[in-house]
């Protein structure tokens, strides 16, 4: 089922989907969360998607089987969105006659500050939810920001299922569940930054931009719990340097930004690249150029994060799917950090980052934390931070926690870390930098392949673009099609032995992305020769659907 609550900024629109999407997990049920929100403070339609199943899901869903109208726009808008077996829940005062429209006396049921735990309890009973394990959530939710409000707030909750219960039955309720998993509602910014804290964070640097935010407000959250310093710098170009001298002074760092943040902090990428600093970058992109549409999703940044900084230097760039991937893949790249000295790149976008999901708790007993050089090792000889290696990888000792002189610098230097311009120094540096890159590509995660072999058709899909073609894929070979898609969770480095048998043998393929250009077929062609026979773009933003791959099939 889709449920999908429409208002204005300000009606309490996101209170009502989160804590329905709460109940909805803490029942036993899959959830796929899609926000779609203006850029201001009150006013202007927002939108909070919830597609729930007793099976699991991973993908939104465009047609409307429950539509919760807080304000009469939504249902000039989404009306005709409502399947024909749907049903709307609207104020008594709308002038909707259809038999499908439940009209809601919000007025005679709780004072107007109210009226949208009311759409919550009416929601919840017509879904056949528990009423007191949704007043645990509603109490939970609420307990600790507003302790006054809790009594006041079940009481109308309670009001609207008593009131629900007295209307016409709706077809649409959810299957009752046998048992109830545990299971945790995350969305792709959390599961970042619980990857990160996993990964041992020790400092944060960010100036807000959506929609990376939500990374830096859990984490400001959970800071004095877990010992983490974070910090809220000036601009953007003040984050990556405050994070850059962090890491030197040896505490694990990251940042987050989006397009026109990152914008910023190019000086500082190529920084943390000369003096082989470790440190983890996070883009949430949004649609672009400029100021774009600052709370729409897409995927335009891959180039750019792919050719990010000045100079050539070695680089990591994971693209997660799933929440799972968001914890799994911001882990590893704190692992690639410190074990490659330098930037290592998330690429995520606004429709993950804000997207709820249903999820297993992460198993974190068995992490361990990559390792920092917290303890000066003994060195014979003078010590050369940027000793030439076999690896590229030169040993690391920290500043002020050896008797050893560590210095560094922003221009080309020798072994020992002093400015030069000896030309030959310089190349040997430059390749020194550059066999990093060999180890990196050691550590490259395979994309991944599902679906029939020498296949009719092939999907490839990077980022958020996996839940709905695994789905469309599915549906296809559900009704008999010869079908398969290739998954990257890792855009960079691309090793054409893990996938170009794959392509080559596939009939026609097909390049999902949210983008204008096609720019991850463009660069597997640029690095394999391999023409992608379609692409398939969105750039609206609007998130990518399986109903959209089936309209754009056609």
């Amino acid at each position: 089922m889709n449920i999908l609550i429409g208002g204005e900024a300000g009606q309490g629109l996101a209170t009502v989907g989160e804590i329905l999407a709460k109940s909805l997990v803490r029942s036993g049920y899959f959830i796929v969360v899609t926000q779609s929100y203006q850029s201001r403070i009150r006013g202007g339609h927002n939108t909070f998607a919830i597609r729930v199943s007793s099976e699991e899901i991973l993908a939104p869903q465009e047609s409307v089987d429950l539509l919760v109208a807080l304000d009469n726009h939504t249902l000039s808008l989404h009306q005709k969105e409502v399947t024909p077996n749907g049903r709307i829940v609207a104020d008594q005062g709308c002038s909707l006659e259809e038999e499908n429209c439940l009209k809601v006396p919000y007025g005679h049921l709780a004072a107007d500050k109210f009226s949208n735990i009311t759409a919550l309890g009416v929601v919840c009973a017509l879904l056949g939810l528990d009423e007191a394990s949704v007043g645990r959530t509603l109490e939970d939710f609420f307990g600790k920001k507003k302790p006054g409000l809790i009594e006041e707030n079940l009481k109308v909750l309670s009001e609207a299922f008593r009131w629900t219960f007295t209307q016409p039955s709706f077809s649409g309720k959810l299957p009752p569940l046998s048992r109830t998993p545990a299971r945790v509602m995350m969305q792709g910014n959390e599961a970042i930054a619980l990857g990160a804290i996993s990964a041992g964070l020790k400092f944060y640097s960010f100036y807000p931009m959506t929609p990376s935010t939500s990374i830096s407000l859990t984490l400001a959250r959970l800071a004095g719990k877990m010992g983490l310093i974070v910090e809220q710098a000036e601009d953007e170009i003040a984050a990556i340097n405050m994070a850059i001298g962090a890491s030197f002074a040896g505490a694990p760092s990251m940042v987050a930004t989006s397009g026109g943040g990152f914008a910023l902090m190019m000086e500082g990428v190529s920084l943390a690249a000369m003096t082989e600093t470790p440190l983890v970058i996070v883009i949430a992109q949004r649609p672009g150029p400029a100021t774009g549409l600052p709370t729409r999703t897409e995927q335009g940044d891959l180039n750019f994060v792919l050719h990010a900084g000045h100079g050539e230097f070695p680089r990591a760039i994971f693209a997660p799917g799933t929440i799972e991937e968001c914890f799994a893949l911001t882990l590893k790249a704190f692992f690639l950090a410190e074990k490659f000295q330098g930037p290592i790149f998330m690429l995520t976008d606004q429709f993950l980052s804000d997207s709820y999901r249903a999820v297993t708790p992460f198993d974190v007993e068995t992490i361990v934390p990559p390792h920092t050089p917290n303890d000066a090792l003994p060195a014979a000889g003078p010590y050369r931070r940027f000793a030439l290696t076999e690896s590229g990888v030169s040993p690391r000792l920290l500043p002020g926690l050896t008797e050893h002189l560590v210095v560094a610098g922003s221009d080309e230097h020798t072994e020992d870390g002093h400015l030069t311009e000896d030309l030959s120094v310089r190349k040997q540096m430059v390749e020194k930098r550059l066999k990093k890159s060999e180890g990196i590509c050691q550590e490259v995660i395979p994309p991944d392949y599902k679906g029939d072999r020498n296949p009719d058709l092939l999907f490839i899909s990077w980022g958020s673009t996996k839940g709905s073609v695994c789905e469309a894929v599915s549906t296809m070979r559900s009704s008999g099609q010869r079908v398969a898609s290739l998954h990257f969770s890792q855009i960079w480095p691309l090793i054409p032995d893990q996938f170009m048998g794959l392509l080559q043998e596939a009939g026609q393929v097909v390049c999902v992305e949210g983008n204008a250009t096609g720019q991850f077929a463009g660069l597997i062609r640029r690095e394999t020769g391999f023409k992608v026979h379609q692409r398939m773009n969105r750039y609206d933003g609007f998130p990518i659907t399986p109903e959209y791959i089936f309209r754009e099939l056609k």
